[in-house]
C-alpha cells in the first residue's frame, strides 16, 4: 500500500464516521421541534418527557459530529494539500459560509434549547429549538454545495492550474447540487425516523414506556410512509442527473461493461460478481431491458459502458456496484415496512403485530447503513477524480510517506474506537433507559431535566 491508497482509506474511514452524526442530528433537531410543538399544543406530559429524552440524544450526537468534523477539515490540509491549493478558493468560502450561518445560528440558540427550559418563555424556547433545526439544514446546504461542486464544478475559470470563482451563483447551485441536497436531507430525516420508530417498537415489545413508544412508532410510520416514496423519486432524478454528468459512475453502479446490440436495451443486473480484469460479470442475474427503463425511461435506451473509456478513467467497479445495491435494497425494505405498517395502523392492528414491531427493531440501523453505502457510491464513483475533470486524486495527495500515513491511520482508528465507542455506548444507555427517568418537578411546578446530558442511574447491563 502506498501513501495514496492509505490516504484514501483514511479519508474514507473518517468520512464514514462523520456522515452518521450530522445526518442523525439533522433529523433529530427537526424531531425535537415537532415534539415540542406537540407539547405546546396538547400539554400532554408524554410529549414533554419525549422532548427531554431526545434532547439528550441530540446533544451527545451533536458533540460527536463536531469532533469528527474537525478531523475532516484537518485532513484537507495534511493529506490532500494539492486539493486545497487548486480548489481552496471555492471550498474555503463555502465552508466559511457554513460557519457564518449554520454554526452561528446553532451556537446562538443551542444553549437556550438545552438549558433554557423554565428559564425563558415556552414560545422563546420553542423558537430556539426551531432555530437549531434550521441551523442543521443550513449546514447541510453549504456542505452539499461544496461536495457537489467537486462532482460537477461550475462557475469558475482555471488560471495556471488554480480555480478562480467567476459566478458564485453557479458555484453554489452547480448542476448536481439540488438533487444531492434533497437526497441527503431526506436520507437524514428517514435515518432518524427509523431510529425513532425502532426505539418506540422496542419499548412496546417490552411493555415499558408504552405511551411514549406508541407516539414514537406512530409518528415514524406516518412519516416513513410519506417520505420514503419521495426519496425513491428524488433518487431516480439524482440518477438521471448523474448519468448526464458522470456516466462512468452509473456504468460502475450497474456493472455495464459493453455496448449491446441496437434496440436490445440495457438489462438491470440484480446480482453479479464484477470481474474488472476480464471486463465482464460472473454469475450474473439480470432482468432484460429494465436497466434502460430505469435509467433512460425507455425500453431500448442505452448509455456509455465502462469499456468506452480506458481502464485508468474508470471508478472501482466492485465496491460501487455492491454499495449501490445495499443502499437500494435497504430502501426497498424501508418502503415495504413503512407501507405495511401504515396499512396495519389504519386497521388499528399495528401495536398488536409482534412481527412488525420486531421489523422496526431490526430496521433501526438501516438508515445509517444506507447513508454510508450511498456515500461510498458517491465518492468512489467519481474516481479517479477528486475534482471531476479537473484534478485527479493521485495528483491531490501530499508528499508524505506511506509509513507516516499508516501511523496516522492507526491513531485515528484507535482514537475513534475509544471516543466514539464510548459515545455510542452512552447513546444506547440513554435509549434503553427511556424517557422520564431524570426529570425533576420543582416547587414552581416547572418540569425540567436535571442535566441535559444525564443518562440513566441504572447500569446498562441491568436493563
Amino acid at each position: 500500500m502506498d501513501a495514496l491508497l492509505l490516504s484514501r482509506i483514511q479519508f474514507g474511514f473518517v468520512v464514514s464516521f462523520h456522515v452518521l452524526f450530522p445526518a442523525f442530528t439533522i433529523g433529530t433537531a427537526s424531531w425535537l421541534a415537532f415534539v415540542e410543538w406537540r407539547w405546546l399544543r396538547t400539554r400532554n406530559t408524554v410529549w414533554r418527557e419525549l422532548f427531554f429524552f431526545w434532547q439528550k440524544i441530540f446533544a451527545v450526537s451533536f458533540g460527536m459530529g463536531v469532533v469528527s468534523g474537525i478531523v475532516m477539515a484537518f485532513q484537507f490540509g495534511t493529506n490532500w494539500p494539492r486539493l486545497s491549493e487548486v480548489a481552496g478558493t471555492v471550498i474555503g468560502p463555502l465552508l466559511t459560509y457554513e460557519v457564518l450561518t449554520a454554526f452561528f445560528l446553532e451556537a446562538s440558540f443551542l444553549g437556550v434549547m438545552l438549558f433554557g427550559w423554565g428559564r425563558v418563555s415556552p414560545r422563546l424556547h420553542f423558537f430556539s429549538t426551531c432555530m437549531v433545526a434550521l441551523g442543521t439544514l443550513f449546514s447541510t446546504f453549504w456542505i452539499l454545495a461544496s461536495n457537489s461542486w467537486l462532482h460537477t464544478p461550475a462557475g469558475y475559470t482555471l488560471v495556471d492550474g488554480i480555480v478562480h470563482p467567476q459566478d458564485w451563483w453557479q458555484v453554489v447551485f452547480n448542476p448536481s447540487f439540488p438533487y444531492r441536497l434533497a437526497h441527503m436531507a431526506l436520507g437524514s430525516f428517514i435515518t432518524t425516523c427509523f431510529v425513532i420508530g425502532g426505539v418506540g417498537a422496542w419499548y412496546l415489545r417490552r411493555g415499558v414506556h408504552v405511551e411514549a413508544g406508541r407516539k414514537m412508532l406512530v409518528a415514524a410510520v406516518a412519516f416513513a410512509a410519506l417520505t420514503v416514496p419521495v426519496q425513491v423519486f428524488v433518487g431516480d432524478m439524482h440518477g438521471l442527473n448523474t448519468l448526464k454528468h458522470q456516466p462512468m459512475k452509473i456504468a460502475a453502479m450497474e456493472a455495464h461493461w459493453h455496448e449491446g446490440e441496437a434496440g436490445a436495451g440495457v438489462p438491470l443486473v440484480v446480482f453479479a460478481v464484477p470481474n474488472e480484469k476480464e471486463e465482464r460479470n460472473d454469475y450474473e442475474v439480470a432482468i432484460p431491458k429494465l436497466g434502460s427503463l430505469i435509467l433512460t425511461h425507455t425500453m431500448d435506451g442505452s448509455f456509455a459502458p465502462l469499456t468506452s473509456v480506458p481502464a485508468s478513467e474508470r471508478p472501482p467497479v466492485v465496491p460501487v456496484f455492491y454499495a449501490f445495491r445495499i443502499m437500494v435494497g435497504l430502501g426497498t425494505l424501508m418502503l415495504i415496512l413503512a407501507w405495511i405498517s401504515a396499512l396495519q395502523l389504519w386497521r388499528g392492528r399495528l401495536l398488536q403485530s409482534k412481527w412488525l414491531l420486531r421489523g422496526w427493531n431490526w430496521m433501526l440501523p438501516s438508515g445509517f447503513i444506507a447513508l454510508v453505502a450511498g456515500w461510498f457510491v458517491t465518492e468512489m464513483g467519481r474516481q479517479p477524480w477528486v475534482v471531476y475533470g479537473l484534478l485527479r486524486t493521485a495528483d491531490a495527495v501530499g508528499p508524505h510517506s506511506a509509513w507516516m500515513t499508516a501511523l496516522s491511520l492507526t491513531v485515528y482508528v484507535i482514537g475513534y474506537v475509544f471516543v466514539f465507542g464510548w459515545g455510542i455506548w452512552y447513546l444506547v444507555k440513554i435509549m434503553r433507559t427511556g424517557p422520564g427517568s431524570h426529570d425533576h418537578v420543582h416547587d414552581d411546578g416547572m418540569h425540567t431535566p436535571a442535566r441535559p446530558l444525564s443518562g440513566a442511574d441504572e447500569p446498562l447491563e441491568g436493563r
